[in-house]
C-alpha cells in the first residue's frame, strides 16, 4: 500500500514538473524586447546646448514649473554627480536587469494577453527608497540609485531590515510587485486575514511571473529566515487561531504581522528578535497557494476573489 502510494505521489509530480516545463517554453516563445533606457546617465550628460532634446524624449521628467537653468544646475549637484558616479560602477550596464525584465514582461503576458509592455526608464531620486519603482500603463521607472547594495554609504542612515533588499537582484522582484498590485481586486482590507490573503495574492502572482526567483527572493528574505518561516509555520498558525487574531480589526496587528519590521512581534521573549518580520505576509502566502493548489481557478481570477473565499475553499494545513 506504501509503495502504491508513494508511485501515485511521484507521478502527481512528474506530471507537474512536466506541465510547468511546457509552460515555460510556451513563454520563452513570446516575442518581447525591452530595452533600458538609462535617462540618468543622458541627465548626467546634459548641457545647455542638448537639454532641449533630452525635455523632448523625456517631457514627463521635467516639471514645467522649473525653468532649464534649474535642471542644469541640478546636473552640477555635487551629491548628483556623486549618485552618477556610483551608479555607474554597480550598472555599467543593464544586460542581467533587460534578460530578467524581459522575462518578467513574457510571464505577465502570458497570463494577461491584454499587457503591453511600456518603456521602461532609469533615473535617481536622491534615494527615494519608498518610490523605487514607479508603474504606469506605458512607463515604468527605476530609482536606479536604491539598488547599489545593501550595505552602500548612501544608506547607513537606512534601517538595516529596510534595506537588506537595496540591490540590484531585486529591481525585478519590486516590479513584479508593483505589476502585481494593478492586477489585485480586493475590497478595503478589515481584518488581519484580510491582510494576510491580499499579501499573499501578491507574492502568488510573483511566484508565477518571476519563478527564475528563489522564495526567499521573492518575500525578501535571506535563506535563514526562510527557513526559519517554513520550519516554524505551524506554532506560527496555532498563534494566530488561538488568539483569535484572523478576524481581528485591531489596527495594530498589521505593525505586529504585516508591515516590514526587524522582526514579527509575537510579544513573547523565546521568539521576538528571532523570527523574520512579515510573517502575516508569509502565511498568507501560503494559504493562497494552497487556494490554487486545492480549486481550478486562473491566476487572474483569484486575484479578484475575495478573502474570505480564498481561505474557505483553500484547505490550508500548515507543514509541520
Amino acid at each position: 500500500m506504501k509503495k502504491a502510494t508513494l508511485l501515485l505521489f511521484l507521478m502527481v509530480v512528474l506530471i507537474s514538473c512536466n506541465k510547468e516545463g511546457d509552460r515555460e517554453q510556451e513563454i520563452e516563445k513570446i516575442p518581447m524586447k525591452i530595452k533600458v533606457e538609462r535617462f540618468d546617465e543622458l541627465f548626467g550628460n546634459t548641457n545647455s546646448n542638448n537639454l532641449s532634446k533630452l525635455k523632448a524624449d523625456y517631457p514627463f521628467m521635467f516639471s514645467k514649473k522649473y525653468p532649464d537653468s534649474f535642471w542644469i544646475a541640478k546636473t552640477q549637484d555635487t551629491l548628483q554627480i556623486k549618485l552618477l558616479q556610483e551608479v555607474s560602477k554597480v550598472f555599467p550596464d543593464m544586460k542581467e536587469q533587460e534578460d530578467e525584465i524581459n522575462s518578467l514582461f513574457k510571464h505577465i503576458k502570458f497570463y494577461f494577453p491584454e499587457f503591453k509592455a511600456p518603456r521602461v526608464i532609469t533615473t535617481t531620486s536622491f534615494v527615494d527608497y519608498r518610490n523605487r519603482i514607479i508603474v504606469t500603463d506605458t512607463i515604468t521607472l527605476i530609482s536606479i540609485d536604491t539598488y547599489l547594495g545593501s550595505d552602500h554609504e548612501f544608506y547607513q542612515g537606512i534601517q538595516k531590515f529596510i534595506r537588506e533588499d537595496f540591490n540590484k537582484n531585486h529591481i525585478v522582484v519590486d516590479m513584479a510587485l508593483e505589476y502585481a498590485k494593478k492586477y489585485i481586486f480586493q475590497a478595503q482590507n478589515k481584518t488581519l486575514l484580510d491582510e494576510m490573503i491580499y499579501c499573499g495574492k501578491q507574492l502568488f502572482f510573483e511566484d508565477k511571473v518571476v519563478p527564475f526567483k528563489t522564495e526567499a527572493e521573492r518575500i525578501g528574505y535571506s535563506n535563514e529566515q526562510l527557513e526559519w518561516a517554513q520550519l516554524n509555520e505551524s506554532y506560527i498558525w496555532r498563534y494566530l487561531v488561538e488568539r483569535e487574531l484572523l478576524y481581528s480589526t485591531d489596527s495594530k496587528l498589521p505593525g505586529r504581522f504585516i508591515n516590514p519590521a526587524p522582526f514579527t512581534k509575537f510579544y513573547l521573549e523565546e521568539i521576538d528578535g528571532k523570527s523574520p518580520g512579515r510573517l502575516g505576509q508569509y502565511m498568507g502566502w501560503q494559504i493562497v497557494r494552497a487556494y490554487m493548489e486545492n480549486n481550478d481557478v486562473s491566476l487572474k481570477d483569484m486575484l479578484i476573489k475575495t478573502p474570505e473565499e480564498i481561505f474557505n475553499n483553500s484547505k490550508f494545513k500548515p507543514r509541520k
